[in-house]
Formats: structure tokens, sequence, C-alpha cells
């Protein structure tokens, strides 16, 4: 990849908060990848905007026909990034930001390398993370139960990423994560004034 611009991958535990600490950044600037899912819609999601809708049968012909960077089955659910995803956000010129699950996170490290940043988004514990999945109103008790589960073992993975963000209090959260942008972006293979100093040498 021949730009400075980043490949932000988030990941965590559904309830965590990723969705909204996301929605805080500014779509001129941040191309959000959007996933395929054999899951049926929750109300207000859209197709094509939250993700792509697709029937268990074409997720696997998209498998076949290796046009995904990644995919994972989550109980009976697939979830995957679609190959093209990353073309689009580099054809505009916009950080590329993947809010994918776990497993599929530590897949694209080898893909991506040194290009990726990869953070990690924590609930401040599991009885606040109860809260809000049963405060979303989407699921049954033993959904609930299932998700509180695999949250477990999902915290298992956050040391494997470079950042963790705790997520206390949502403003702040939004905060910290700016701050990242903001580090990883004067890094000196990705801050085109430093590239420029170079050139002069």
């Amino acid at each position: 990849m021949k730009n400075n611009k980043l490949v932000i991958v988030v990941s965590g535990p559904s309830g965590a908060g990723k969705s909204t600490i996301l929605k805080s950044l500014p779509e001129e600037e941040f191309y959000f990848s959007v996933s395929h899912t054999t899951r049926s819609p929750r109300p207000g999601e859209v197709h094509g905007k939250h993700y792509y809708f697709v029937s268990e049968a074409e997720f696997l012909k998209m498998i076949e026909n290796h046009e995904f960077l990644e995919w994972v089955k989550v109980y009976d659910t697939y979830y995957g990034t679609a190959k093209s995803e990353v073309e689009k956000a580099f054809s505009q010129n916009k950080h590329l930001v993947l809010d994918i699950e776990v497993v599929g996170a530590t897949r694209l490290k080898s893909f991506f390398g040194k290009n990726a940043v990869f953070i990690f988004i924590a609930p401040p514990d599991l009885d606040t993370l109860k809260h809000r999945l049963v405060s979303r109103g989407t699921e049954d008790e033993e959904k609930i139960k299932k998700r509180l589960e695999r949250a477990k073992t999902e915290l298992l993975f956050a040391s494997w990423f470079d950042y963790v963000i705790v997520n206390k209090e949502i403003d702040e959260s939004i905060k910290e994560f700016f701050s990242i942008i903001k580090a990883e972006s004067l890094k000196p293979f990705r801050n085109p004034d430093f590239a420029s100093i170079l050139e002069t040498l």
C-alpha cells in the first residue's frame, strides 16, 4: 500500500460501544467498510449502509470465489469483509475503518502488517455490558447470555491489539480514539510532511 492513509481495525464484544464511537468519525475523511452478513437486519438497519444482508448461499458463493479479505461464522451467522471494500477506501483517498469480530481482526494482521492499527473497545465490566445489551431490546435472554459468554473469550484477545479503550464514558472514549489516530498519523512512515523533508536531503 503506497499511501499514508490508515487502516483502522476495530473490534470488541457486542455492546462495548464500537458503533457509537465510530459514528463520531467524519465521513469525508474515513471510509467505513460495510461487512456482509447472513443475519437478518435489526430495526433501523439499512442494506448497504450497516451491512450487506445476504443469504447463506450467496455468502458461501463469495467464499468459493475468494471475494473475502476475512470471514468468520459466529453461532449460526456468517460475517465477512469483502476485498472490494479496501479498494473503495483507497480510491477515495480516505482512511479505511473496519469494525469486525475479534477472530476476523486477528486474521488481518498478516495481510495489512504495519499499515493497520488494531484497536480493541472493551466495556468497563460485564454487568455494564449486559445492561447495554438488554437496553437494545433486539435479542432474547438466551442470545444475550451467549454474547456475554463470548465476551469473556473476546476480552482475552485484547492484549493482542495495539490499543485498548475501556469505554466507561463515551465522550472520553471518543477523545482517546482520536488521540490514537493522531499519534499513528505522525509515525515517520506515514507523516507526509516528514517525507517531504527527507526528499530534500
